[in-house]
């Protein structure tokens, strides 16, 4: 079992050769937003580094911390306010639905399930449902009609949902099965709560994306590990189960989706030809990936100088959005409140009052962004940033946009 810390050998095969690939400092936890009062206290801070295992080419943080610490109970993230992911939630539903992986009545729990986003559309279809949430968005889906066990996912809780509702058709863990400390026991689990005929799908920041597309914000202290497939079908058949088919899919500006079950199974046709595409991009070629970290050092440093040259014109710059990715973008960068004046949240985010973790940019209703009209708008989730750039158009912001990844661009 991976304990906290610093990681000594690989989270999946046990292998003690790590290999450093991309350091991004020591960097704050991304959603421990701050109080005006905790601003003027010491603020804890983490290694942040990207490790290859040698053996079985798992990336991996190289510093694990205290799931407690980063998801607390009051984790300030809902997923009903990304209408991205309410989109995919729906598309992922009625997919299983089509293909007979449940029917009503069937079983279907979530893990890490916040408010209950993802299972609106599953009961919609006539599912039961059950989410496991260990922070308080578990009271909003309670709130909302979405039955959910306000704790970690764990053996303790598997007894609990089995005892009362029986086992899983299906199981899902959208951007939280990388995030879970010691997959072993997360997969033992996972496979105690299914049946010979249930499926387990997983979405996650997909490595192959965060390469091509130098996404090297989404490296962040929740995420342990970064999954390409050679490595999850290795985590998966060491505990009697099989990969049995992988999608990519754009959740999140590139995600992987998985389906695994229980038993032996072949690979499908559509998987093994994105493991074919991952090893044409280098995902197992360490000199491949050390070439991916030399582009995340040039963005940052051409980041930071198109930004300071903005400012030596005496133009005005506003953060879009602030999203867990842009903390590393912004903590990586160096890009504080000396930069950006503000960063810009939808109505109803939790973040809004707050001070970002590390860089200390105030957290504002984006509605001042639109009263203000600063000279530019940096766009943090860059990842949907033509959308975000044609609602704040529609909005009435007049001014520029800078998108920061993978190449820092002015875009009228």
């Amino acid at each position: 079992m991976q304990h906290t810390g610093v990681v000594k050998q690989c989270q999946i095969c046990g292998h003690k050769k790590l290999d450093e690939i991309l350091s991004l400092g020591h960097q704050p936890i991304v959603q421990e937003y701050l109080t005006a009062e905790q601003l003027k206290e010491k603020e804890d801070t983490y290694p942040l580094v990207l490790m290859r295992c040698s053996k079985c080419q798992l990336l991996q943080l190289s510093y694990v911390i205290e799931p407690r610490k980063v998801f607390p109970r009051a984790y300030p993230y809902r997923t009903g306010l990304t209408l991205m992911l309410i989109r995919n939630f729906e598309e992922l539903a009625q997919s299983l639905y089509s293909s007979g992986h449940f029917k009503k009545g069937d079983l279907v729990v979530d893990i890490g399930s916040n408010d209950g986003t993802l299972l609106k559309p599953f009961k919609a279809r006539g599912a039961r449902v059950v989410g496991v949430e260990p922070t308080d968005a578990a009271a909003v889906a309670n709130k909302s009609g979405i039955k959910t066990l306000q704790e970690f996912f764990s053996a303790t809780s598997v007894k609990k949902i089995k005892k009362q509702y029986g086992v899983a058709r299906v199981i899902t863990a959208t951007n939280v099965f990388a995030h879970i400390n010691d997959p072993s026991s997360l997969v033992r689990n996972i496979k105690a709560l299914m049946g010979k005929e249930s499926v387990f799908v997983s979405e996650s920041q997909y490595l192959l994306d965060i390469v091509e597309k130098t996404e090297f914000d989404t490296i962040y202290h929740e995420h342990l590990r970064f999954y390409a497939l050679k490595p999850l079908v290795k985590l998966f058949a060491t505990h009697g189960m099989s990969l049995v088919d992988a999608e990519r899919i754009h959740a999140a500006g590139g995600s992987i989706r998985v389906y695994a079950a229980v038993g032996k199974h072949p690979l499908s046709a559509r998987a093994k030809k994105l493991i074919r595409a991952e090893e044409r991009a280098g995902l197992y070629n360490e000199k491949k990936l050390r070439a991916f970290a030399h582009k995340a050092y040039r963005a940052k440093t051409d980041l930071l100088a198109l930004l300071l040259k903005c400012k030596k014109e005496g133009k005005s710059i506003a953060g879009l959005t602030s999203s867990a990715r842009s903390n590393t973008l912004l903590g990586f960068c160096g890009i504080d409140n000396t930069i950006l004046d503000y960063s810009g949240e939808k109505k109803g985010s939790p973040k809004i009052g707050l001070y970002t973790p590390g860089t200390h940019i105030p957290v504002v209703d984006e509605a001042r962004i639109l009263k203000d009209q600063p000279d530019y708008l940096l766009v943090l989730s860059w990842h949907i940033g033509p959308e975000l750039i044609k609602i704040m158009k529609k909005l009435g912001y007049k001014g520029k946009f800078i998108l920061p990844l993978p190449t820092p661009k002015i875009v009228s």
